[in-house]
């Protein structure tokens, strides 16, 4: 009998990342949604490793399945590493990554590439059945570029350049992103520890 994994989220974007990294575990891997679990949570960690062990706390109480969370965002060094943890709330609830990437470069207009480092981190919890709790983080390393660009990504992906590749890690193919992101590291990170 495969493993049943919650994954404490219900964005579709990163539902098939997640389920793509974790592809060789014999595990069936769910949304919360697709559990029929709605639990409300509020993110009020000041880390992204304690806003994922919230969510997967919260997501816990409602199944004896092992539940994993995520929490990641775009840190910029030259704007005291904003967006943070604020990285999905970053100009309001709703708004459009568009609007927040093009914020972004705005705010870094005229700045030059060195001092446009920044990184993706994402920490990765889990709650056991056994309640025990686990957790990873890992970043990804780059630079803010000057447009976006790409199509394969989402949210910050199009403005988040790779040194190593010369573009956006939204315009790299799905496996090589996996194979490099921060939430590819973290989730083989965990997968270690399962």
């Amino acid at each position: 009998m495969a493993v049943k994994i919650v994954f404490a989220t219900g964005n579709q974007d990163k539902m098939r990342e997640i389920r793509e990294i974790m592809a060789d575990l014999d595990a069936e891997i769910l949304s919360m949604k697709e559990a029929g679990i709605q639990a409300q949570i509020v993110e009020d960690g000041t880390s992204f490793e304690e806003n994922a062990v919230i969510k997967a706390k919260a997501v816990a109480e409602f199944t004896d399945s092992i539940v994993l969370a995520d929490d990641s965002g775009l840190e910029i060094d030259y704007l005291n590493r904003e967006p943070g943890i604020y990285s999905a709330r970053y100009l309001g609830e709703d708004t459009p990554y568009e609007i927040k990437n093009r914020t972004l470069l705005e705010r870094l207009a005229g700045v030059p590439k060195e001092q446009r480092s920044a990184r993706f981190v994402c920490a990765v919890a889990a709650v056991l059945p056994d309640k025990k709790v686990l957790v990873t983080r890992q970043t990804m390393e780059g630079y803010i570029g000057d447009a976006p660009e790409g199509e394969n990504g989402f949210g910050y992906d199009p403005i988040f350049y790779l040194e190593e590749f010369g573009c956006s890690s939204a315009s790299l193919a799905p496996e090589q992103k996996n194979a490099v992101s921060h939430r590819g590291k973290a989730l083989r990170a965990m997968k270690e520890q399962l």
